[in-house]
């Protein structure tokens, strides 16, 4: 789990830094550090969307959650999201300069929302379940 721990901090990161980018008002024509320092975080965020799905696929079998089914039809939801918002990425990083607004509309983009709530729910699941005592029945 420390892989997709790593993993998903990238990606939260990423999408933290860009919330606060997107209020800046940047044209992204100034060369200023903000806008150098986005570039990083899309491409931290790329190579974390990189065999993610694969990565909590082996966190599956690891526990050996059951039925598999489930989870198998899952990552292939994660991953075609996880493949959406790379290429979503890719194009915001194609753009010679990289406004506010671009960020804003990227941090609105269906993919990369359906996304981060992937990954919400599979984090949620895959957390150690912790057995809560009953409390005692006193007559």
């Amino acid at each position: 789990m420390d892989d997709i721990s790593a993993r998903c901090a990238s990606i939260e990161e990423c999408y933290e830094f860009m919330l606060a980018y997107a209020g800046q008002g940047l044209t992204g024509d100034d060369g200023s550090q903000a806008s150098g320092e986005v570039r990083e975080f899309l491409r931290r965020a790329i190579a974390a969307l990189a065999g993610l799905a694969e990565a909590y696929a082996t966190a599956v079998k690891q526990r050996d959650l059951q039925p598999v089914e489930p989870y198998n039809a899952y990552l292939t939801v994660l991953d075609a999201d996880a493949r959406a918002s790379v290429v979503a990425i890719q194009l915001v990083l194609a753009q010679p300069a990289i406004s506010s607004q671009l960020i804003d509309n990227l941090n609105a983009s269906i993919h990369l929302r359906a996304l981060l709530t992937d990954l919400f729910l599979i984090d949620e699941i895959l957390k150690p379940q912790r057995v809560q005592a009953k409390p005692a029945i006193t007559a």
